[in-house]
Formats: C-alpha cells, structure tokens, sequence
C-alpha cells in the first residue's frame, strides 16, 4: 500500500491499518500555490501548539463561537488549554488575534486507528470568548446542498510548498484553485494506490495536475465552493491524502454529510451562555 498522509502535525508520526501515516507528508504548506492577500480568507485560522507556538494545523471560523478543523489535529492537542487559535492574519509568523478555546469536541465516530479514518475526521473549537468580527476576521457559511464533481473549488493554508522537504513552514498563507471529483472516479483514481476502499459519501475528494495539492500543516483546513463570490461556503476540511501533489485526490471530510452533527453541537453547547 502507497504512503498516505493525514495532513498531520508537523513531525508527527501515526499508522493508521497497514498505511504510514507521516506529517510530513501534508502539512506545512500548499504545494504550487500562490501567495494570499491580507482579507481575502478572513474565515481561515491557525492552530497553535501553546508550548512550542508552532502552528500545526488550519481551521474555519463558522460562528461568534465556534470553529471547525479535522479531528486528527486533536488527536494529539486534545486539551483546549494545550493549543490555540489565530485569526485575522495571513501571515503565519506575524499579526492576527489570539483567541483561546474552551472546549474541543472531535467526532465521537472518528478512529484514527481504523482502515476508515477519512470517515468523520472533523472536529469542532469552541472559543472561551465570543469572536470579535472585523475586516480580517469573518465567518464561512456551511452548504446548503452537497457538491458534486466538476466544481471549482478554493483551497487555502500554511501547509508545506515542497515534498520532501527540509524547508520551513511558509509565512505566507497559500491558495489553490482545484476541481471537485464524485465519488466513483476518485475511487478509480486512488486505486492504483489501493485506497479507494476507504471513500465513501462522507468524502470529497479534488483534482490538481501534478505539483499542485495539499501537504503537510494543511490538515483542518478550508475547502471553499467560491462559484458565487457574495455566498461562499465550506465544503471540504483537509483530511488525508497521497503526500505530496503527486496527482492523486486529495480527500476531505464532506462538510455537507455533518451539517447535523455541527448543528447538534452547537445548539447544545450554546446553552452554557444563556
């Protein structure tokens, strides 16, 4: 079986059934992007380890509140008093908001040890202060109909540009443009790596030509369908995938298949401030 990666913490190392999970395979930065602009996502944060203050995985602002990211970034931080989040800035190394988390609420059915740990990789943040919005720091919408293959997507993060690579995580925040697949030809596609086992309806997957994709520090991080620039919303959170933009799909959890899931939470967490 071809080396995955979870897009996970930098110089974090897991195995997942027969696959090597390794960090460096998605995580410090996009591969083949280009440089973002200050405001133009003012949705994506950072997830900072509070020790080492080195950001380890994206995420998206959703809600005053609350905040979304893959449930593989918590599997090593899953205390909120051992990591925190930055917003309102594109650069990695410098400005932006600190905002510190009360609660972290993984998947109740995410299992990183299982042959199915694309399936429900998604995890909720809930900030200890209500989030002060402003030019630099907005929420995302959630979808209100599923995506289907062939839709142009944006794809943004502090992930590696380069693999392998010895180089540090990029100050820069990085985007791509990249197509949505249905199910049945990521299936095909990731078969020649015998992975298509492991996508399901929860998923979806995108398409890069070669040296254009996601990679190590991605992980968490927003899929976003901009074919309507006044109603954005997130589609994808950055799960997994062949590391590193070698032209194999890139697979994130389906934001559309846990709209119940974030609601539920929500509402129920909600209720500690009234």
């Amino acid at each position: 079986m071809k080396t995955i990666s979870l897009f996970f913490f930098t110089f974090c190392v897991a195995f997942i059934a027969a696959a090597h999970i390794d960090s460096d395979v998605f995580g410090n930065r996009i591969v083949g992007g280009e440089d973002a602009v200050e405001g133009q996502f003012p949705y994506q944060i950072s997830l900072r380890d509070k020790w080492s203050n080195q950001h380890f995985c994206g995420g998206s602002i959703i809600t005053d509140r609350f905040m979304l990211t893959a449930a593989h970034c918590n599997y090593r931080h899953p205390d909120p008093s051992g990591m925190y989040v930055v917003a309102g800035t594109y650069r990695r190394l410098e400005g932006g908001v600190t905002i510190a988390l009360d609660k972290i609420t993984p998947h109740k059915d995410f299992d990183i040890h299982a042959n199915t740990h694309s399936f429900n990789d998604i995890s909720l943040l809930r900030a200890a202060e209500k989030i002060v919005f402003t030019n630099f720091i907005q929420p995302i919408a959630l979808p209100t109909q599923n995506i289907a293959g062939d839709t142009e997507l944006v794809l943004s993060g502090w992930g590696r540009t380069e693999y392998p690579s010895d180089k540090d995580l990029p100050d820069n925040l990085q985007f791509i443009k990249t197509q949505s697949l249905n199910v049945d030809d990521c299936q095909e596609k990731l078969a020649e790596a015998d992975l298509e086992d492991i996508i399901g309806e929860s998923v979806l997957c995108t398409i890069s030509p070669v040296d254009i994709g996601a990679c190590h520090g991605d992980s968490g991080g927003p899929l976003v369908d901009g074919t309507n620039p006044e109603n954005k919303s997130l589609v994808g959170v950055v799960s997994w995938g062949v590391p590193c933009a070698r032209g194999f799909p890139d697979v994130f959890t389906r934001v559309y298949t846990q709209l119940d899931w974030i609601q539920k939470n929500i509402a129920a967490q909600s209720k500690d401030f009234e």
